[in-house]
């Protein structure tokens, strides 16, 4: 080969490089020129709610220990474990035949005390005053009679009308009136007088201590039936028919559970906008339960720097066991007319803060740093930096760059996912046709 033609083959491989080299530029620029496919969600003015979440543990509504309040053997036990028991209901009989036999004892003496309260009052004592009364009004008149007799008398007697013999006769028969008079006013007084009267006052109070001697007696002949103070389940019967039950033990344990109690800790801060009757739910067993917020604890546990929430809830079919722990959410607030957008919107900005990309009306995006408020669930507030009605990137925004192009496109739906299962139905409109261009060919 000459040198002419080793030149000329040479040229027409630097072309070649030269021209390969241009056309992978441009496909290169091409793209970077790209759009960038995204989703997009719009920033909504709307309601979102302040959700304070903690864990729980569970406390029965009611419960009681019953206990006797006298020391007494067990007759008979009539409830056991898991049974559902009444509010007044019989659950249990201690041994009381001493208790009774008191009782029958103390009601004879309390006959006795009424017998003998009766005769210190009776009707024989009521006639004996009647007639020291009648006694005193009949000396009484006898002896203004005399007196009046006697008086006129004197007169006469002055005057030399009557003897003096006649008017000793009639001043004897006044003093003897007088007499009289004492003698049945002394006798009223003695009836009425005070030893009468402590008399029936002594005999009213052995009658009246007697009485209360019976109340007290049968009070304690109650004792040993025992009754159940709430309606609920038995929890526990430690006691057994023949044992020894003494006062102010544990004799059987029933509890409340067709409402429950969660008691949450929740951070102090946190707590601050925590109300009395917030609404909340629990988590169950077969989903969340509602509730309601009873009690805020108005001081801190200074151990943990939390406030100690209650919240009640219906507990249907006792599936809820108290003891056992659930998460609680509390709606602290529901806050009106504020910016909210997808969670999935929010990026990691620089120095720690967070952004969203908002897509202008030219397609292209706009990186945003935003103040993060409250978040519930998949959403959340917005407190500065977008405007309700602006896009947000919720796909596709990780990497992209402020003021790059995209585009913008569709969710696909369930249709759109069955129709790419496979089959010429799954292949792009270009490779359909170019398999249509190959049969042709």
């Amino acid at each position: 080969m000459s040198y002419t033609e080793k030149i000329g083959i040479s040229s027409l491989m630097v072309a070649a490089l030269l021209a390969g080299c241009g056309k992978a530029k441009k496909e290169e620029a091409a793209e970077a020129e790209a759009p960038t496919p995204v989703l997009v969600e719009t920033a909504v003015l709307g309601a979102i709610d302040h959700v304070v979440a903690a864990d729980a543990v569970l406390f029965s509504i009611n419960q009681s220990s019953v206990t006797p309040k006298i020391s007494a053997p067990v007759k008979r036990v009539l409830v056991n474990r898991g049974d559902h028991v009444r509010a007044g209901q019989l659950i249990a009989e201690l041994e009381s035949s001493d208790l009774a036999a008191a009782v029958e004892e103390a009601k004879f003496q309390y006959e006795q005390a009424q017998s003998a309260y009766a005769t210190v009052t009776g009707a024989t004592v009521v006639e004996d005053q009647t007639k020291a009364q009648a006694d005193v009004q009949s000396a009484q008149s006898a002896f203004d009679a005399a007196k009046k007799l006697y008086d006129s008398r004197v007169a006469l007697q002055k005057e030399g009308a009557l003897a003096q013999r006649q008017v000793d006769e009639t001043r004897l028969q006044m003093v003897q009136a007088q007499t009289q008079l004492e003698t049945a006013q002394q006798h009223l007084k003695s009836l009425n007088g005070v030893g009468r009267q402590e008399a029936i006052r002594a005999a009213q109070a052995q009658m009246n201590a007697a009485k209360a001697h019976v109340d007290t007696l049968a009070v304690q002949l109650s004792y040993a039936r025992i009754l159940s103070p709430i309606s609920g389940v038995v929890a526990d019967r430690p006691v057994y028919a023949g044992e020894m039950a003494s006062a102010g033990m544990p004799l059987i344990s029933i509890v409340d559970i067709s409402q429950v109690r969660a008691v949450a800790n929740v951070p102090v801060r946190e707590a601050e906008s925590i109300k009395v009757g917030r609404p909340a739910r629990v988590a169950g067993p077969d989903g969340d339960i509602p509730g309601t917020v009873t009690v805020v604890s108005p001081s801190a546990n200074a151990n943990a720097t939390t406030v100690e929430v209650w919240v009640q809830i219906a507990n249907p079919g006792e599936r809820l066991k108290p003891g056992a722990t659930a998460r609680v959410s509390i709606i602290a607030e529901t806050i009106q007319n504020t910016s909210v957008v997808p969670a999935t919107a929010l990026l990691n900005g620089d120095e720690g803060r967070q952004k969203v990309m908002v897509i202008s009306s030219d397609s292209v995006a706009h990186e945003r740093p935003v103040t993060v408020g409250v978040r519930q669930g998949a959403r959340v507030q917005i407190l500065s930096g977008i405007q309700p009605g602006e896009q947000v990137v919720t796909s596709g925004g990780l990497g992209l760059e402020d003021k790059a192009k995209v585009t913008i496109q569709q969710p696909k739906s369930e249709d759109d996912d069955d129709d790419d299962s496979g089959g010429d139905d799954a292949k792009p409109d270009d490779a359909k046709g170019k398999d249509a261009k190959g049969k042709k060919e």
